[in-house]
């Protein structure tokens, strides 16, 4: 007698109401979580301004699972915009509890996305002068030797620290969107002589440094993400590929948020462009580390389109700027979809929009806030 081959069922994709359960940490009570976004609601010194507080409290409580800080820079020669929070000084840890509370109360997980701009940084703020992996004429950076990529990586590791004395339940390292961390990663200008550039094993070095580094002086159940973003700044797709193959298979990181800017459209490169940028992410082994997206996710349906292209978790930007209640609102309605835009000011207002915030926002996206 034969026996028939068994057809073994396909997973179910998660669906966006389900808590997400990380190897560290308290679970996540669903799969949409807040994206790091600027801001420019704290104060000249780093530390916490209320209207800060109040634009992520309110995200906590809108029903977000976990809830992410803006970039918190942890040198102060890193502060890349103005009223940037931040992590480089004691100094800021009554601000920074009383955001982690504050979230905590709100129902939510709590993170501090820990960042440094590098060549993107602004010396007007800052008072200090431009560094980068390499000399760069266009901006005047000077090149970082490499004991003071050594101090980076331990101002990194003492900002998670501090930040896990403040009481967040996490920390993510912000490599993406050019910033210092994503310098490293550019494979057109690092080409450092030292053991931090050249190859694509130099350039990824400090990444894994950090992520040693954090994960042995923090507690067994603070969680740490990575940021990554798979285009443009120098990073090829290949690397891209090969970098986040390598952190979710290393174990000691809880999730990587990759930035897609849009999670569906095709890669840039013509030799990946048969898929759509999440589905190549998607389909690398991850064992237990949790993979999250990033990218015009604007209504319920995207959000669960991205769960059902294989990703753990979402992250919502403008989507939240526009709802402060977004994921209460697209877990209540499946057709849930974000108000149309240009919104006004007093829209924005509402949804917990400081006035600098509003600035930022008006001046930096066309047709999101109305013209009044």
């Amino acid at each position: 007698m034969t026996t028939e081959p068994t057809t073994q069922p396909t997973p179910q994709a998660p669906v966006l109401a389900e808590p997400l359960h990380l190897t560290r940490g308290p679970a996540w009570a669903n799969r949409i979580t807040l994206a790091p976004l600027t801001n420019w609601q704290s104060h000249a010194d780093g530390t916490l301004g209320d209207d800060e507080y109040r634009w992520l409290t309110m995200r906590a409580q809108g029903g977000f699972g976990m809830t992410m800080t803006c970039a918190a820079h942890v040198q102060a020669s890193g502060q890349g915009f103005p009223g940037q929070l931040g992590v480089w000084s004691d100094a800021h840890l009554p601000g920074l509890a009383r955001l982690a509370q504050g979230i905590h109360a709100g129902g939510s997980v709590s993170c501090l996305q820990l960042q440094h701009s590098g060549l993107r940084a602004d010396r007007a703020l800052s008072g200090q002068p431009l560094v980068a992996p390499w000399d760069d004429v266009e901006t005047g950076a000077r090149a970082l030797a490499t004991a003071e990529v050594e101090q980076l990586v331990q101002d990194f590791i003492a900002a998670a620290r501090r930040a896990e004395q403040a009481g967040f339940q996490g920390v993510e390292l912000h490599g993406a969107h050019g910033y210092l961390l994503a310098q490293f990663l550019d494979a057109e200008h690092n080409q450092r002589s030292d053991r931090y550039g050249g190859s694509f094993a130099n350039r990824s070095r400090i990444l894994f440094e950090l992520i040693a580094g954090v994960r042995a002086a923090t507690g067994p159940d603070f969680q740490l993400g990575l940021r990554l973003s798979p285009e443009r700044f120098g990073i090829p797709m290949p690397e891209s590929l090969a970098l986040a193959r390598q952190v979710l298979a290393d174990g000691r990181l809880d999730y990587l948020d990759m930035s897609l800017w849009d999670c569906f459209k095709p890669p840039l490169d013509p030799d990946f462009a048969g898929q759509p940028l999440i589905a190549h992410f998607a389909a690398l082994e991850r064992g237990a580390t949790r993979l999250g997206v990033a990218g015009k996710i604007m209504d319920a349906a995207t959000a669960r389109r991205c769960l059902e292209a294989g990703v753990d978790f979402v992250l919502i930007g403008r989507g939240a700027m526009l709802h402060h209640d977004f994921a209460r609102l697209a877990l209540a309605d499946p057709d849930f979809r974000c108000i149309e835009r240009p919104v006004s000011r007093a829209h924005l207002q509402a949804e917990g929009l400081g006035p600098a915030f509003l600035n930022y926002v008006s001046s930096t996206w066309p047709r999101f806030v109305a013209d009044e």
